[in-house]
């Protein structure tokens, strides 16, 4: 049976769904994007993903999945007894859908975007620091506000891993390693999906094993 196609970038947001392939135990080919030297723009992966962004999911039958809560929703209703995702509506599986959500559209996609890609919503060179400080104040914000939802002190955004707790992972990595500080709950969170094994076990397949080992000490 064919693989699983991954395409990723070490360190972005692809990172959460790295953790999560590896958490299934699923069998992935990857093929590395280097967003940096323009590699979501070659035609050969606009043709697999037109909104030229990674993570990209190819599935063994052919089906392309091209955002972060596709392929994490997908992956969690393939495999239900993961349990990435509360099997039945109600409280727990609307958590995990917010702070999903909130995770990839808020904290990433109004924050980091204006803290990576700044050049996107500013005029002119004069207007950075502005556009930059209201991304880290978008972050802040949106940090506080996940913050007071751990703050009921699950071991995770649940009693159990999911697909919420990738999303955020990958959003409380960034702001680790560009020394934005995270609240303490959200700390208590990250310092816990440092412990997974998969967790270790993407980042150091992703080249940040000296990011690792300064939490080892």
């Amino acid at each position: 049976m064919a693989n699983y196609k991954f395409y990723m970038t070490p360190g972005s947001c692809s990172t959460g769904i790295h953790i999560l392939l590896e958490e299934l135990d699923l069998v992935f080919e990857v093929y590395p994007i280097n967003l940096m030297a323009g590699d979501q723009f070659k035609p050969e992966f606009l043709a697999i993903n037109p909104r030229g962004s990674v993570p990209v999911l190819v599935t063994p039958d052919g089906t392309t999945l091209t955002t972060y809560q596709s392929i994490s929703c997908w992956l969690a209703e393939k495999f239900p007894d993961s349990n990435l995702i509360p099997k039945e509506e109600g409280d727990d599986k609307a958590r995990v859908m917010g702070v999903m959500n909130y995770a990839c559209n808020k904290l990433h996609g109004e924050g980091f975007t204006r803290i990576f890609t700044t050049e996107r919503y500013s005029i002119d060179e004069s207007e950075t620091e502005a556009v930059l400080a209201q991304g880290r104040n978008i972050i802040e914000r949106g940090f506080a506000k996940v913050n007071a939802l751990l703050a009921e002190e699950r071991t995770f955004v649940l009693d159990q891993f999911t697909i919420a707790d990738t999303a955020l992972f990958y959003v409380e990595f960034w702001a680790e390693h560009g020394g934005i500080p995270l609240p303490e709950y959200c700390r208590i969170h990250f310092a816990r999906m440092l412990k997974r094994p998969t967790v270790r076990q993407v980042l150091m397949e992703e080249g940040y094993a000296r990011f690792l080992s300064r939490y080892d000490s």
